[in-house]
């Protein structure tokens, strides 16, 4: 069985929550979900510049889960820029 997942702090509501190419009619594209933990984690890291183990510790997560959020953010974001994906924050 697996651990209980632990309450993570997240200080920022995006106002928007989709994003998607212009001109590509939205019933045509696939989408890739961004979590709000992994938002979060974006903008810690990469818009605010906090480092990993401060960032961490403002969600109450510990630096490597961290990290894995981090790495599975930036991976659904870039295949979605690349491929002409839309990303839906939920």
């Amino acid at each position: 069985m697996p651990r209980p997942k632990r309450c993570r702090r997240i200080f920022f509501e995006p106002r928007v929550t989709y994003f998607k190419p212009v001109g590509v009619v939205l019933r045509n594209l696939d989408e890739w979900v961004l979590t709000r933990d992994e938002l979060e984690a974006i903008r810690l890291i990469d818009h605010e510049e906090i480092e990993q183990s401060k960032a961490g510790k403002k969600m109450k997560i510990s630096q490597p889960t961290l990290s894995r959020l981090l790495k599975s953010a930036r991976k659904k974001i870039a295949e979605a820029l690349i491929h002409g994906n839309a990303i839906k924050i939920q």
